[in-house]
């Protein structure tokens, strides 16, 4: 039996691009909320996954899974 694992990641990092192939910001997604990090920013913007599940009910378009 092997001694070493794999550890899961704690979050997700995802870079959003605009319309004409510049980056936007970055989205990171955590068990706890999630977060939001405009173009060279030196900091995150974050909600909590409860506050970001209740704007989104409030505000998001239905979407098919």
């Amino acid at each position: 039996m092997s001694v070493n694992k794999f550890r899961p990641r704690k979050f997700e990092d995802f870079e959003i691009i605009g319309e004409d192939d510049k980056v936007v910001g970055h989205v990171r997604v955590k068990p706890s909320g999630v977060l939001w990090a405009p173009t060279n920013a030196k900091e995150w913007y974050g909600v909590s996954l409860t506050d970001f599940a209740v704007y989104m009910i409030q505000n998001g378009k239905k979407q098919k899974k």
